[in-house]
C-alpha cells in the first residue's frame, strides 16, 4: 500500500466514527431529552417554590416582629396616660426670610 492510501483510510475511519457518534447522541437525545428536560424543569420549580416559601416566611417574621414591637411601644408610650415622644429628632428652629 502506498502512503497516501493509508492516510485516506485513516481519515475515512475517523470521519465515520465522528458521524456515528453524532447520530448516536442525536438518537439518544431524542429518547432521553424529554426526560432530562422534565427533570430540570421540576428541579427549577422546586427551587422557585422553596425560595418563595423562604421569602414569605421571612417577611411574615419581620411583619410579626414589627407588629409586636409596635404594640409594646404603644403601651410604653401611653404609660400613665401621658403620651411619650416616639423619637427625638432634635430642636425645632423656625427660620424667617429676610428681604
Amino acid at each position: 500500500m502506498n502512503k497516501y492510501k493509508i492516510y485516506h483510510m485513516a481519515f475515512l475511519k475517523t470521519l465515520i466514527i465522528i458521524v456515528a457518534i453524532w447520530y448516536f447522541f442525536k438518537f439518544a437525545f431524542r429518547f432521553f431529552g424529554p426526560i432530562l428536560i422534565k427533570k430540570a424543569i421540576s428541579k427549577a420549580e422546586q427551587n422557585f417554590q422553596q425560595r418563595t416559601q423562604d421569602y414569605y416566611n421571612q417577611n411574615n417574621e419581620s411583619y410579626d416582629n414589627t407588629y409586636t414591637n409596635s404594640n409594646t411601644n404603644q403601651s410604653d408610650n401611653f404609660k400613665n396616660g401621658i403620651p411619650r415622644e416616639k423619637r427625638k429628632v432634635g430642636e425645632y428652629i423656625d427660620f424667617e426670610e429676610i428681604k
